[in-house]
């Protein structure tokens, strides 16, 4: 039953990709972006504004890294989502995303030390041949002759900066518990959404985005956070990270039922491209282990 957590988390973020696609024909990014995360930070404050205050000189030394992570994490990634929905489908944005754990192991290379293996390089020609064979609807050499969309472009761009927050998350590791982390980082991203949200000309949200908020706030901000986080505990981080290559297939099933978006021969085909090599990425293998030499007799000693 454990195994639920990670399958449950994984399609939250599908569904969220067809949120992010509706979200652009009933509400401006700047203002979802904006309240998605006032409401998940007025939902955690009294569980998490204790803590933070506790926790507070951990957090002072490490503020300026929480903010650089709110705003790739947070900030970028979420905004640029819903700014590419205007102009791509949801199925792409999820095939797009896919990518970021294939991106996370490229970028550990300069920001953890960590070799890279030759089976990530195989994975990551594979994965990217999968993305344009898909984006080229079936012409994997398409960038030659055309532009990709300009939401295809921005997602590819909100990917790298997620791939990047994962990575430093890692590298900046930091002792203070989940929920002081994602509250933290909540709060900062509300802060640098204040200036965008106000530059929108409908301040407050319509009827029908209302839902969308509430979802992209209680269950994409709040529910799978704490889920993936307990998953990783009771999993590990391995098994639970391996149930990511299901969220394209969950956003296309669903893009396909919700939004009508037709699926087409390319999406399949580009889209086990880009899951098989995902997980030929993640591969690890096995360290070589090196047989000691025996130690020499007395005779054989110099």
């Amino acid at each position: 039953m454990v195994y639920l957590l990670p399958f449950f988390t994984v399609c939250i973020w599908g569904g969220n990709a067809i949120i992010n696609k509706m979200a652009a024909e009933t509400i401006e990014p700047s203002a979802m972006s904006f309240y998605r995360w006032l409401l998940a930070i007025v939902i955690l404050t009294p569980f998490c504004l204790p803590r933070v205050i506790k926790s507070w000189p951990i957090i002072r030394p490490n503020l300026a890294k929480l903010t650089f992570l709110a705003l790739l994490g947070m900030v970028l990634n979420q905004s640029l989502s819903y700014y590419a929905g205007l102009t791509t489908s949801a199925s792409n944005m999820a095939m797009i995303t896919s990518l970021v754990p294939l991106l996370a192991i490229f970028m550990s290379v300069p920001l953890l030390g960590k070799p890279i293996s030759a089976l990530s390089i195989v994975g990551g020609i594979i994965a990217l041949s999968g993305l344009a064979f898909m984006l080229g609807k079936g012409d994997v050499a398409f960038f030659l002759h055309q532009d990709i969309t300009p939401g295809d472009g921005i997602m590819v761009i909100a990917s790298v900066c997620y791939a990047a927050y994962c990575v430093l998350l890692k590298r900046w590791k930091m002792p203070l518990s989940n929920w002081t982390m994602v509250y933290m980082q909540g709060a900062l991203a509300l802060i640098m959404l204040t200036p965008l949200w106000l530059t929108s000309d409908n301040l407050i949200p319509n009827q029908q985005s209302l839902p969308l908020i509430a979802y992209a706030g209680l269950a994409a901000s709040i529910l799978a956070p704490w889920m993936w986080v307990k998953a990783i505990d009771l999993i590990g981080a391995d098994s639970s990270a391996m149930f990511m290559n299901l969220m394209p297939v969950v956003a296309i099933t669903l893009a396909a039922t919700t939004l009508g978006e037709a699926v087409h021969e390319y999406h399949v085909l580009g889209g086990m491209l880009v899951i098989s090599g995902v997980i030929l990425s993640q591969v690890k293998q096995p360290k070589k282990q090196v047989t000691p030499l025996p130690p020499l007799d007395n005779a054989e000693k110099p």
